[in-house]
């Protein structure tokens, strides 16, 4: 009988230390702007976590807070935004910011509750476009695209407002907040609106009046970013590859065509960025 009560006791313990031993998930926040981030997400979060990987959302609502709060430790990635955006926030405020993967890209259309085609827009016709740099120069591209303006030859990249040779159709260009632009629709003639603002505005694609045609541009590939300083801990990398990699796999494709079709499209998937 003592024989059998050691034994039980000995399981009991090695049990335990079974339990014991049992790491924790490792916890990775990853920053996002819009509340459709998380949907889009939503595979790869479900198949880290079968990794011991909980991957944590957390919520910006504007594009200038995201790389500010990864540069300083207070979130280990980040997911939001395109390479040329990325490039000038280094370049402006010297963030340690790096590309670990690519996402998807997201048409920046015209939209109108107010006309249904561009042809509408007339002389004093108000156009709202994003003001930072880089979603700002591509709103003047698609301006100039939908043929309302037309650009001077020695326009760069990022064109601005003071780029525009010729202003033919006569529109007032307002600049704003990118977050705000949904919101002001009702107040203008017509507005470029960023893609995940106009999902989680209920704005769909089909009722843009003119869309994005610069969607095959590499530098508009949107990325996930990681600092700098933590790609050089192996152990780290280890974790944001299988991050990369739960991202860019066939449940997150099926995501973008079945729920959020036309607003997201995949890219730079076979690009190991490492």
């Amino acid at each position: 009988m003592k024989k059998i009560i050691a034994a039980v006791l000995i399981g009991a313990v090695a049990l335990t230390s079974v339990f014991a031993a049992k790491k924790k998930n490792t916890v990775v926040k990853l920053g996002v702007v819009g509340s459709i981030y998380e949907d889009l997400w939503a595979p790869a979060q479900k198949l880290l976590k079968k990794q011991g990987i909980d991957l944590k959302f957390v919520q910006f609502s504007d594009y200038v807070t995201p790389n500010n709060a990864l540069s300083n430790g207070e979130i280990d990635l980040n997911a939001f935004q395109h390479r040329i955006f990325l490039q000038n926030e280094i370049d402006n405020h010297k963030y340690d910011v790096k590309l670990i993967g690519n996402t998807f890209i997201i048409p920046l259309n015209l939209y109108s509750v107010k006309v249904k085609s561009v042809s509408e827009l007339k002389s004093g016709s108000i156009v709202a476009i994003p003001n930072d740099v880089t979603n700002g120069g591509r709103a003047i591209k698609v301006l100039a695209a939908a043929g309302l303006i037309t650009l001077k030859s020695d326009a760069g990249f990022n064109p601005t407002v003071n780029d525009i040779a010729e202003n033919k159709s006569g529109i007032v260009i307002k600049e704003l907040a990118a977050n705000t632009i949904p919101a002001a629709l009702k107040d203008v003639d017509a507005a470029i609106v960023n893609g995940n603002y106009a999902l989680d505005f209920g704005i769909k694609t089909e009722s843009a009046i003119f869309k994005d045609t610069s969607v095959s541009e590499k530098a508009y590939w949107n990325l996930i970013a990681a600092r700098g300083k933590d790609l050089q801990d192996s152990a780290k990398v280890e974790i944001f590859k299988k991050v990369v990699k739960a991202f860019q796999t066939a449940e997150t494709e099926k995501v973008f065509n079945k729920d959020f079709g036309g607003y997201f499209i995949k890219e730079g998937w076979d690009i190991d960025e490492f």
